[in-house]
């Protein structure tokens, strides 16, 4: 698939922000005044900022309302209202602590389960893609709502939390690596089932079906080298993974300059986030690229 970068910011930012928002509602003992305004702050410019960035792959803007009518068949509308029932279930609670000072536990436990629905069907907008045998697999919502846990863990202070996240994201990210490059070979979609051609023999590509390019040459057939995919997973792990779990144990121990650290972790996290959602989308291996033999 085409690695389009308003999705990949989209996936990112919404992902954190919403994390946070989980982790915030969850709180036993949560921040008031301004020290909520904060954290609400910087969870909602995430969350808004992932949605915003997600509309520059509209073609058209305009009929983005639209999404929301489809609620019963469509996982892009289920996270479109889910999205919009925790931003205003979070609102609320958010504005008690900030300007009363308290608020009922409840609405902020609600908050957090409708998070933890909005980040899960932005997954299974990919995951329910039976075309696409890379996302087709409970994988894709796992590491998706591990990533989003993970970094609101971590922008949250949860730093126990945060580093068992880590773990289990590396092992969770690593093992898909690896079990993701065989899911097109299990599916048995090969150019002979592609074509319908296969009862008569089998298919080869003799010449590409047209002279120039298309939609789905564009937006569902992209190849990336696997040197060049292998150092990027090299490089995804270590950023997500590996630096902020190393930066994380002075702040785990409260040494000198841990905020510093902190600092660094937050940075190296979201920076591999997006490096990993890259290569979510570059490497996802389309049915249809058989067809043109691409794969």
């Amino acid at each position: 698939m085409h690695p389009a970068p308003s999705i990949i910011l989209f996936t990112t930012l919404s992902g954190a922000g919403f994390g946070l928002l989980f982790w915030l509602g969850l709180d036993p003992d949560p921040a008031t005044g301004w020290v909520a305004f904060v954290f609400y702050a910087i969870a909602y410019a995430l969350a808004l900022g992932g949605l915003m960035a997600s509309s520059f792959h509209l073609g058209r803007r305009e009929r983005a309302l639209k999404a929301f009518k489809q609620w019963r068949s469509s996982w892009l509308s289920r996270e479109a209202w889910a999205a919009v029932l925790t931003l205003i279930t979070m609102g609320v609670y958010g504005a008690l602590l900030v300007f009363v000072g308290q608020a009922p536990a409840w609405i902020g436990w609600l908050g957090a389960l409708l998070a933890l629905i909005t980040v899960g069907s932005t997954a299974m907008i990919y995951a329910q893609l039976k075309a696409i045998p890379r996302w087709h697999h409970w994988a894709t919502p796992a590491l998706f709502l591990t990533l989003s846990g993970t970094g609101g863990a971590l922008l949250a202070g949860r730093v126990t939390y945060t580093m068992i996240g880590l773990v289990i994201c590396g092992a969770l990210m690593a093992w898909n690596f690896r079990d993701g490059d065989k899911r097109l070979v299990r599916s048995g979609s090969t150019l002979a089932s592609a074509t319908g051609l296969g009862g008569i023999g089998t298919p080869r590509a003799f010449e590409p079906p047209h002279t120039g390019t298309n939609y789905l040459l564009r937006e569902m057939v992209h190849q990336v080298g696997r040197r060049h995919s292998a150092k990027l997973r090299v490089i995804a792990l270590g950023l997500t993974v590996v630096l902020p779990f190393l930066f994380l144990i002075p702040v785990e121990y409260s040494l000198p300059l841990h905020h510093l650290f902190a600092l660094f972790a937050l940075v190296s996290h979201l920076t591999g986030v997006l490096v990993s959602r890259w290569l979510f989308f570059a490497e996802a291996e389309h049915v249809v690229g058989l067809y043109y033999g691409k794969r």
